[in-house]
């Protein structure tokens, strides 16, 4: 199973990896093993069943129960990562808020990386991202990476979608150090969306001074700016289709809530409609 030599997630030494135990976290649990492999991390495997009931006995029960379920799913998963030398350690737990579970699980066992799967490719946006990744993005954990069904990340290309927000510059901050701790990295596009054609000139020099500064951290890495006017989601989404891109390195809504263009609405729609995998970094 081996495939890659060097991570796009770098130093990472412990994964978490949220399953529902379902096919639509396949491509997460699958880019796991391999970044588990690449980056020499421990990956943790978590289930989390939703209780609703009041006595403790019964919620053990339901933990239990599902337990039961998901051992054909434990047995797969620990069989690809014999295969690859990478430890795992499955925890099953339950709570009344699941998606607080996982982000609490992962700060207590200093998961570097969250990773989680998508959903199908039409319905509502919730269900399109899934609810529990949808709710975990919203609760700002450093690095969620969204990993869409049966997709398979090569670490070639790389979208970098920018403004000037403290979550997008965080990203920026990310893909700089792509440039010197990823080998297998050929292209990095930054690109950012500006609402009128006056803004253009602009930004398009942020975006370059931004690629230069890739180019001083990595030479072999091709780093291509690209500015348009429009729709910021359709765009970035569009442009890594058309750039066959394997990771979207986006911010996020942060600690604080902040709204703006890369924040809130536009990450949810780039997480739950691009072909490929999504890195949201957060403040």
């Amino acid at each position: 199973m081996e495939r890659f030599a060097t991570s796009l997630l770098g130093e990472a030494k412990t994964l978490l990896l949220a399953t529902d135990g379902s096919n639509f976290s396949d491509g997460a649990a699958q880019e796991a093993i391999f970044f588990g492999q690449a980056c020499g991390a421990k990956v943790i495997a978590l289930h989390v069943v939703k209780i609703d009931a009041e006595s403790l006995k019964s919620a053990e029960s339901a933990v239990r129960i599902r337990r039961q379920e998901l051992e054909p799913y434990m047995d797969h998963f620990r069989e690809m990562a014999k295969d690859t030398g990478v430890e795992v350690e499955f925890v099953i737990i339950g709570a009344s808020h699941p998606e607080e579970a996982i982000i609490d699980q992962a700060t207590l066992r200093n998961a570097d990386v969250i990773l989680m799967g998508r959903h199908g490719k039409a319905g509502r946006l919730s269900l399109l991202i899934g609810r529990m990744t949808s709710r975990v993005l919203d609760l700002g954990f450093p690095r969620v990476l969204v990993v869409p069904k049966d997709f398979i990340i090569a670490g070639a290309r790389v979208l970098l979608a920018t403004d000037d927000s403290p979550g997008a510059l965080k990203a920026v901050e990310e893909a700089m150090s792509l440039g010197h701790r990823s080998s297998t990295l050929q292209r990095l596009t930054i690109m950012s969306v500006v609402k009128r054609d006056t803004n253009i000139l602009d930004m398009q020099q942020v975006v370059e001074a931004l690629c230069f500064r890739v180019s001083q951290a990595g030479p072999q890495v091709l780093c291509e700016p690209l500015v348009q006017v429009g729709d910021p989601s359709e765009l970035i989404i569009r442009a890594a289709q058309e750039r066959e891109t394997d990771m979207i390195l986006i911010g996020g809504r942060g600690k604080r809530g902040m709204t703006r263009m890369l924040l809130g609405h536009v990450t949810r729609n780039v997480t739950g409609k691009a072909h490929c995998a999504v890195l949201v970094v957060n403040t």
